[in-house]
């Protein structure tokens, strides 16, 4: 049976994403995969799946008294279907999902593709409430991992500002350099498109997509030929301790550490730069970067215009705290043992989803 044949829309909504309201009563979803938005007054009272419609694919389950932007649409299932089952139907088939999003520029879902989403077997009401409640036990664990992790790099970001202060306030008036005194060098990525592949060839591009703050998702790395990366890397190749900064598009002003020894290059639109040793560390370097006001000010650029990228020659001319090496030294064993407990708590989220994946096989969710 198709999604169509199970499920009715919501009225679509007249209400802007720029329209929300701090503070307000009521849950406001959007395109963004955020849940953190209000609005004044609710559309909806009761279960929904929102599925954003411009962009990327996003997805939210809600039970309540609820509003929604233009740009998303509101499922509901019939009486034969809960609700929450068909939510976690589609979450584990988001590349289904995905695959709808077409157009040149900014991609666009429709009713009719989703509508056309065949699901192969529903299994009874009883059996739906099991799984839900099976998954349910399971996202509270994910969940509770989740916020165990964001804890330790709030401590992390805490020390930081204890140490340092803000870097571009500089409360505690410490001394200053461009960046291309503090780094060793600064390099541009080349300004090409890489060819990919899918085969492991032990040549590693980054793309923007996989770099967070002050850390990469190595376990998402793509693959790139020995000639490809030889081209690559001719400015310079990026070493264990390099920090990455992306300077442009939707992931814009991250930095993060090259924590191995590797063949990687860079993808697009970021820059690499190599910190000197005996002026700063990776770790202070990184999340000096990470500071919205060290982005405020980058993307405003040398004029003290806005900009909707970062230009590599207004990061080298950027005046950068250099507080002593030494407390430099001791933030960075700081960041290293707390990433110690965060790679136990990594550890056991990993097994967690590896569970969630395979229950999601066992209870027939991924039957599309």
């Amino acid at each position: 049976m198709k999604i169509g044949d199970i499920c009715s829309y919501a009225s679509k909504s007249a209400i802007k994403a720029g329209e929300a309201v701090d503070g307000a009563e009521y849950m406001f979803f959007t395109s963004s995969s955020d849940e953190n938005k209000r609005y004044s007054d609710y559309q909806i009272d009761g279960e929904g799946i929102i599925m954003g419609t411009g962009g990327n694919a996003t997805l939210h389950y809600y039970s309540g008294k609820f509003a929604v932007s233009t740009d998303c649409v509101v499922l509901q299932p019939d009486k034969n279907v809960e609700c929450k089952y068909l939510y976690y139907f589609f979450k584990a088939n988001m590349k289904v999902l995905e695959a709808g999003f077409k157009g040149a520029g900014l991609k666009h879902t429709n009713k009719n593709y989703i509508n056309d989403i065949e699901i192969n077997v529903i299994p009874n009401i009883e059996e739906q409430k099991e799984t839900i409640a099976l998954f349910d036990k399971l996202q509270k664990i994910i969940d509770g991992r989740q916020a165990e992790l964001k804890e330790l790099d709030e401590l992390i970001k805490a020390r930081f500002v204890e140490m340092f202060g803000d870097p571009i306030a500089n409360p505690m008036g410490w001394s200053t350099e461009r960046l291309e005194s503090a780094c060793k060098i600064i390099v541009d990525c080349p300004h090409s498109t890489p060819n990919y592949t899918t085969e492991n060839t032990g040549y590693m591009c980054i793309r923007t997509s996989i770099v967070k703050k002050n850390h990469i998702l190595w376990d998402e790395i793509e693959y790139i030929f020995e000639e490809e990366f030889n081209k690559r890397i001719q400015r310079k190749q990026p070493e264990k301790g390099d920090v990455i900064y992306t300077r442009e598009g939707a992931i814009l002003g991250i930095a993060a550490i090259i924590d191995r020894e590797c063949n990687v290059a860079l993808g697009q639109r970021s820059m690499l730069l190599s910190p000197d040793t005996e002026k700063c560390t990776s770790e202070f370097l990184s999340y000096a970067m990470n500071c919205q006001s060290f982005l405020d000010n980058a993307l405003r650029g040398q004029s003290g215009s806005a900009s909707p990228h970062i230009n590599v020659g207004d990061i080298k001319a950027f005046e950068m705290i250099i507080p002593p090496i030494e407390m430099q030294r001791e933030f960075s064993a700081f960041t290293k043992q707390v990433d110690k407990s965060k790679a136990v708590v990594q550890a056991a989220h990993v097994i967690t989803r590896n569970s969630h994946s395979r229950r999601k096989q066992k209870c027939r969710i991924l039957n599309f």
